[in-house]
C-alpha cells in the first residue's frame, strides 16, 4: 500500500486529474485488490468523473513504476460515503431565529437615510 501510494501522489504531483464539473477529484491513497490481472483500487473524493484519459495516465504511471509491461493493468476508483447526505439542520429556537433576523436587519444598507 505505501508504494502503490507514492506513486499515486509522484503521478497527480506531476499531473493533477482534471476538473470533472466544480470540483477537482482528489485522489487520497491506493492499494492492490487483485493479482491476476493486477488491480490498484484508488480512494477519494468526487472521483466519479475522472476521465479515461486520466485513467490511463494512471495505469501508465503503475506500470513503469513497478515494470509492469506486457501484463494487463486495471485500476479503479472508489469513493466514500457522504457523512451528511441526508441530514436535515436542527430547528432554531424562537431565541435563536429573532438573533438572526436582527442581525439581518442591522446589515442592510442605509443609503440617503439620516440617523
Amino acid at each position: 500500500t505505501p508504494m502503490l501510494t507514492r506513486v499515486l501522489i509522484a503521478a497527480t504531483e506531476k499531473h493533477q486529474p482534471p476538473k470533472a464539473g466544480p470540483i477537482r477529484p482528489k485522489l487520497r491513497y491506493a492499494h492492490q485488490g487483485g493479482s491476476n490481472p493486477p488491480l490498484v483500487i484508488v480512494h477519494g473524493t468526487a472521483v466519479t468523473g475522472i476521465a479515461d484519459s486520466y485513467k490511463r495516465y494512471l495505469e501508465s504511471a503503475f506500470r513503469k513504476a513497478f515494470e509492469l509491461e506486457g501484463t494487463p493493468l486495471r485500476v479503479q476508483f472508489k469513493q466514500g460515503l457522504n457523512p451528511f447526505a441526508g441530514r436535515t439542520p436542527a430547528p432554531k429556537t424562537e431565541a435563536e431565529e429573532k438573533a438572526a433576523h436582527r442581525k439581518r436587519r442591522r446589515s442592510r444598507k442605509t443609503y440617503g437615510k439620516k440617523y
